[in-house]
């Protein structure tokens, strides 16, 4: 691909892909604490894949079709381990990581994920706070895994749950899965004390928009956080249309009518999720409008594969081979190196140029990374 056009009409540059120990810069540079990319977002927040495996269909994620009982997934040399993911992780922090979520695929089929948590657990910040150790998890495993998985050192987990409707929520998830196990697996991860939990619902029009107000009703005044995510053009295989978003505004207008609502400020600058709380005190709900409302001029992502590929945008095509680098004989300081001047070029901002990428991909046939493959 060429060089995009900015703003201000000046040619904004591709980034350099590091993917063998050649491209590392001789220079190498101690971490301060903080980088910032070329629109002045600060590095914030690690998501990393665990597994590119899940246990669920979801029609919006990993569509039967696509993912099949004939589809090859990675084999288990390919993986990163726990200890080259807690290296990486490190490095982040010293950059100035705060969070750290895991994702997959489904993160609790990776087997041992507890020792993992409680290796990531022991890391500092360059000032001596812990790190926020979340997970995204469908739900399946999570009355198993609670206790052991807070135990480790985990903090918060995020549910996936599209309906309470068991018909609605058999069909999305396409692999007959009840909705009852989920919600036991949310309970029980209160109980053991893994919160505030989450709870995101994507929303597709004609599959499960007519459950909205019935799920912020049910999560009224209980401990939970919903949050209604719009239906995003992650990858390829979701056959993505935008017919099928239900856009946030929509979402307060259907719950407002019945269960009146207003709006609350952030918990920090960056937060991806509008807020809003009931006007009678009981909860909270937010909205996360990435298709109709870019927020990509304050997001402090970065993301590891489960192989050790890094994308800087969750709607990228390519990414920084790490696991080469690092298989390879990288240092500590050439893999800080790297990942700052990955960091600094970065220039992202998809969701607000989404029709003129979308136009700019098909012309050059590359193709988006996946949901199931790179985590939410």
């Amino acid at each position: 691909m060429g060089d995009a056009v900015m703003d201000n009409g000046a040619l904004e540059p591709r980034p350099h892909y590091f993917r063998d120990l050649s491209d590392v810069p001789v220079e190498l540079e101690p971490p301060t604490g903080t980088v910032t990319d070329t629109r002045n977002r600060q590095l914030r927040d690690l998501r990393i894949s665990v597994t590119d495996r899940c246990n669920f269909r979801c029609v919006y994620c990993m569509p039967k079709e696509i993912f099949g009982k004939d589809f090859t997934f990675m084999e288990r040399a390919e993986l990163l381990t726990f200890e080259e993911m807690t290296r990486l992780a490190r490095i982040a922090v010293a950059h100035g990581v705060e969070k750290i979520r895991l994702t997959g695929g489904e993160p609790l089929l990776r087997k041992g994920l507890e020792e993992l948590v409680g290796m990531l657990a022991a890391l500092k910040t360059p000032d001596g706070r812990d790190i926020d150790i979340a997970l995204t998890t469908n739900g399946s495993a999570l009355a198993v895994k609670a206790q052991s998985l807070k135990d480790a050192g985990l903090k918060r987990v995020t549910v996936s749950l599209d309906s309470l409707d068991d018909a609605t929520f058999k069909a999305m998830n396409d692999v007959n899965f009840p909705v009852a196990k989920v919600l036991h697996g949310i309970d029980v991860a209160h109980e053991v004390g893994l919160g505030p939990i989450k709870i995101n619902m994507v929303m597709k029009r004609g599959q499960n928009d007519q459950d909205i107000v019935s799920m912020a009703r049910h999560f009224k005044g209980s401990p939970y956080i919903l949050r209604f995510i719009e239906f995003m053009d992650v990858g390829t295989s979701n056959g993505w249309k935008m017919g099928e978003v239900v856009p946030s505004a929509e979402v307060i207008s259907r719950i407002n009518a019945e269960l009146p609502l207003e709006e609350i400020a952030p918990n920090y600058n960056g937060e991806t999720s509008a807020r809003w709380r009931y006007r009678d005190g009981s909860g909270e709900i937010g909205v996360i409008s990435s298709v109709t409302q870019s927020f990509c001029h304050s997001c402090t992502r970065v993301r590891v594969s489960t192989e050790g590929k890094l994308f800087t945008c969750l709607f990228a095509t390519d990414g920084h081979d790490l696991s080469a680098l690092m298989r390879s004989g990288c240092s500590d300081e050439q893999l800080s190196t790297v990942m700052a001047h990955i960091w600094r070029e970065r220039t992202d901002r998809y969701s607000e140029l989404r029709s003129a990428k979308t136009r700019e991909l098909r012309a050059t046939g590359k193709t988006k990374i996946e949901m199931s493959y790179i985590g939410g």
